[in-house]
């Protein structure tokens, strides 16, 4: 896998038809020679290019701290050969040298330790943002494919294993690597014959490492990949908590989510045993090596073929050596399991939107007015591809004009948004705002153009001025509170607490559904756009609430174009066209006393649907 792009245009195709949950694409993703490994990890390469400097001064301070740690052997040596002679010059030298070289090796790892770990938290916090920006711009297209628990599980959990790695895993790594080479070096210089011996043993600990770590590579990838998978379950249910407790369903839930949790502790035990495993098989030969060639180098010592100061330097090279391949063993480990982490990561950053801007963007129209054009459209939803949403669609709302869209549930009047705001692009024909292609111009310059009040509006925890603001970000408070006057609001938000201050909740949850439907509606109306989309905008309201949020609506509309999907007849009978939707085609078009004079379908709508509690119109009567 190449370098993680960061910007949009470095993603590679993703097609709609190839849109796969990402779950089921990691298993995949899993190699079983040890080369995948460090090149699953290539993709950090970007994010660390940046603090180069600092990863040298660490790689500096790394350095030096690695042959302080080799010089002590030599130091010990000399005080065992010298240890009769202490009251000597050269003994207070020594010791005088050797608490220098353990200042020097104190103040140097405290550098690389501060270095390297700043390192690794500017590194993935990047990352976060990074994975962060690209996923909260992906189109629904890619949404329709991936939970959002998912996503939010590789922002955290798969983040802090490659924080591990950036933070301490390389950084141990190199100064093993280090350790152990110069360890090597220093043997062969005190004692030839006692190195070859110690490296018969290399060979017999390379097998655990290369046999169970292809095993220890598949069973990570499953373990994350299983905690991902119980975040997105655990996301999905908390955020659903009212419905899960209003039809006692809590106790089905927990069993769910504890099979799934079950799941991943057994898939991390698998995890666990394989890695304690390489460990107990490494130390113990790592260590036997050790053990038979002290008991050689001392039957040297009693021959006089070396000193016990040399013996001494050597069985500490020795032991650093092995040290520092069971810490190698360890860091493999941490690799492994971060490399699924990267690649993880990689392929969200990697994933390329279904719905993509031009590379030579059309501006829009100016000055923007908000006429809206459907040209022989037709839109399949990507996961139901044998399902026509909308079939050969021809429209056109012009520009100030109120259209109403009408139907059944499932007639595709929601899809016109959806398509509208360029959530998807229809597979046939095209969609024009003020005669542009939308297709031919940014998605953030031509959404500007457009206000949404949505069914179920999006509330954030947030204070209510905050929430009304962000229709748009520039308005200043006084602007706020014009805009929640008008969706007659502003009483209610003047008497609480802190006023327009107030915390309103996660997801709204301290506002009634009214109430959160009148702050979306003071967003749409703050954020002034020439093009007002109204998804059952009134749906919530009472009816003198709604008849106050009719006349602002009104006031709002007579400068702007406006196209409204509703069933409440008081919504519909103001609109000065409606368009009655089945099936994807539009099947009657004209003014609410028209259409309910016909005997069509939106008259026996009109009787069903649009009035509760009264009587129907006579025909012909608004």
């Amino acid at each position: 896998m190449g370098s993680i792009p960061i910007t949009r245009s470095n993603h590679p195709p993703y097609p709609v038809s190839l849109l796969m949950p990402l779950r089921l694409t990691n298993a995949a993703a899993v190699s079983a020679d040890g080369s995948q490994t460090l090149r699953q990890l290539r993709p950090l390469l970007p994010f660390l290019l940046p603090y180069r400097l600092k990863i040298l001064a660490a790689a500096f301070a790394l350095t030096v701290t690695a042959c302080l740690t080799l010089i002590m052997p030599l130091m010990v040596g000399n005080f065992v050969d010298s240890f009769g002679d202490l009251a000597d010059d050269n003994a207070s030298g020594l010791f005088a040298t050797a608490f220098l070289i353990a200042a020097l090796l104190a103040f140097g790892s405290g550098i690389r330790f501060a270095l390297v770990t700043m390192i690794g938290e500017r590194v993935v916090a990047d990352i976060r943002k990074a994975v962060f920006a690209r996923t909260i711009s992906l189109s629904p297209a890619f949404f329709e494919t991936v939970m959002t628990g998912e996503i939010l599980s590789r922002i955290n959990t798969d983040t802090t294993l490659v924080l591990t790695v950036v933070g301490s895993t390389v950084s141990v790594a190199l100064r093993s690597t280090l350790t152990l080479f110069g360890g090597l070096a220093l043997m062969f210089i005190t004692s030839p014959k006692l190195t070859l011996l110690c490296l018969l043993v290399v060979p017999l600990v390379l097998v655990p490492v290369l046999t169970l770590g292809r095993r220890l590579r598949r069973v990570s990838r499953d373990n994350q990949d299983h905690i991902a998978e119980s975040s997105a379950d655990a996301s999905e249910l908390l955020l659903a908590v009212q419905s899960v407790q209003a039809n006692t369903h809590e106790q089905k839930s927990i069993s769910r989510f504890d099979g799934i949790v079950e799941r991943s502790v057994r898939s991390a035990y698998r995890r666990i045993r394989i890695r304690a495993s390489m460990t107990i098989a490494i130390i113990l030969l790592a260590f036997c090596g050790v053990v038979a060639v002290v008991w050689t180098g001392t039957l040297d010592v009693g021959q006089g073929r070396m000193s016990i100061g040399d013996l001494t330097q050597f069985v500490i090279f020795a032991v650093l050596v092995a040290g520092s391949v069971a810490a190698l063993s360890e860091v493999w480990g941490e690799l492994v399991r971060a490399a699924g982490a990267t690649d993880r990561l990689s392929e969200l950053l990697q994933a390329e939107d279904p719905v993509t801007d031009p590379e030579r963007p059309r501006p829009p129209a100016t000055p923007a007015r908000g006429s809206v054009t459907f040209d022989n459209v037709t839109f399949r939803y990507p996961m139901r591809p044998e399902a026509k949403a909308l079939k050969e669609l021809t429209f056109t709302v012009k520009a100030g004009e109120t259209v109403a869209l009408v139907g059944p549930s499932g007639a595709g009047k929601s899809t016109i948004f959806q398509l509208l705001l360029r959530f998807f692009d229809p597979q046939n024909g095209r969609i024009l705002i003020d005669g542009t292609d939308i297709r031919s111009m940014r998605r953030s310059e031509f959404r500007r153009l457009i206000a949404l009040v949505a069914q179920d509006p999006a509330i954030f925890a947030d204070s209510a001025r905050e929430n009304i603001r962000f229709g748009n970000p520039a308005a200043t408070d006084n602007e706020v509170e014009q805009a929640a006057e008008s969706a007659a609001i502003h009483e209610f938000l003047t008497g609480l607490p802190q006023g327009y201050d107030s915390w309103v909740g996660e997801r709204g949850i301290m506002l009634s559904g009214g109430q959160k439907q009148r702050i979306a509606i003071a967003r749409a109306i703050l954020r002034d756009a020439p093009l007002l989309l109204l998804d059952e905008a009134t749906s919530s309201l009472d009816s003198e609430s709604e008849q106050v949020v009719q006349e602002a609506f009104e006031e709002l509309s007579r400068s702007r174009t406006t196209i409204i999907v509703a069933h409440r007849l008081a919504t519909v009978r103001r609109a000065d066209r409606i368009l009655v939707f089945d099936r994807g085609v539009i099947v009657a078009e004209g003014k609410h006393a028209e259409l309910a004079a016909s005997e069509g379908l939106y008259s026996r709508l009109a009787q069903l649907q649009f009035i509760s509690g009264d009587s129907p119109p006579p025909p012909g009567k608004p």
